[in-house]
């Protein structure tokens, strides 16, 4: 869906719902405990219409760690 702004060496600044182009206004920070340490944080970034949709895929996953004004 995104790159993570650690990896990539550019800082995306839109939302990272499939298609959208909006401004992003959040960050969704997670990992997946079965890859990555506890500490490691990935980021994907949503509009406010995305927010939802984005928080519930990784919170079905057990992904979800924090989610925080961008």
């Amino acid at each position: 869906m995104t790159l993570d702004p650690a990896e990539s060496g550019e800082l995306p600044t839109t939302c990272s719902a499939r298609g959208c182009g909006n401004p992003a206004t959040w960050r969704l920070l997670w990992n997946n405990p079965k890859i990555h340490t506890p500490e490691r944080r990935k980021t994907w970034l949503a509009c406010d219409e995305h927010k939802q949709s984005l928080s519930d895929f990784l919170g079905a996953r057990s992904f979800l760690r924090e989610v925080e004004p961008f």
